[in-house]
C-alpha cells in the first residue's frame, strides 16, 4: 500500500502563522450564510484542481497544488479587518509561510513562486496565466455549490460566476 506523503502541505497547515490567521478566519466568518473560506473549501479547491491536473496530463506537483489551494484564501481575514483584497494579503501570507520552512518542508524558489503567482491571481484570471494559476482560478470557483445554497437568493455573485451544476 502506497503512503501519500504531504509532509510540506502539512508543515504548512501546522504553521503557528497559518494556524493564527485560519483560526481569526474562522472567527471573522462565524455565523456566515454565504460561502465560507474553510478547510473544506481549501480540500474542494485542491481536491478539484488535481483532479483536473491528472484529466489535463499537467505535470504540477500534488503538493504544490495543495499548499496553494491551502494557501489562496488565508488571508481574506485581512480583507475582512482592513480592506485588503485577500489575493494580495493571502500571497504575502503565504510567502513568509513558505519562506519559513525548513529541511524537507521546503519548496524550491520555482515552486515557491507558482503557488505565490496562483494565489495572486486566483480572483481575476489575466491574459495569460501560468498553468497552476488558471487551475487555482477555475478550481475555486468550481468548488462553489451555488445550485444548492440556501443563501443563494441573497447572494452578490453575478448569475455567471454561479455554478448552476455539479462540475469538476
Amino acid at each position: 500500500m502506497q503512503v501519500n506523503n504531504m509532509k510540506r502541505v502539512n508543515a504548512i497547515f501546522s504553521h503557528p502563522l497559518y494556524q493564527a490567521y485560519y483560526k481569526r478566519l474562522e472567527e471573522a466568518e462565524h455565523g456566515r450564510i454565504f460561502c465560507r473560506h474553510q478547510m473544506t473549501h481549501f480540500l474542494d479547491v485542491a481536491r478539484i484542481a488535481y483532479i483536473r491536473s491528472l484529466e489535463e496530463g499537467m505535470s504540477l506537483d500534488r503538493e504544490v497544488i495543495y499548499a496553494a489551494a491551502l494557501l489562496h484564501d488565508i488571508g481574506k481575514v485581512l480583507q475582512y479587518e482592513e480592506g485588503i483584497p485577500h489575493e494580495i494579503s493571502s500571497e504575502k501570507i503565504a510567502a513568509e509561510i513558505l519562506d519559513s520552512l525548513t529541511d524537507e518542508s521546503t519548496f524550491s524558489e520555482t515552486e515557491k513562486a507558482m503557488i505565490l503567482t496562483a494565489i495572486r491571481g486566483h480572483r481575476k484570471l489575466r491574459k495569460e496565466p501560468e498553468a497552476l494559476e488558471r487551475l487555482l482560478y477555475e478550481s475555486d470557483k468550481a468548488s462553489r455549490s451555488c445550485f444548492a445554497c440556501s443563501a443563494k437568493s441573497q447572494c452578490d455573485w453575478s448569475e455567471e460566476k454561479k455554478n448552476k451544476e455539479i462540475r469538476i
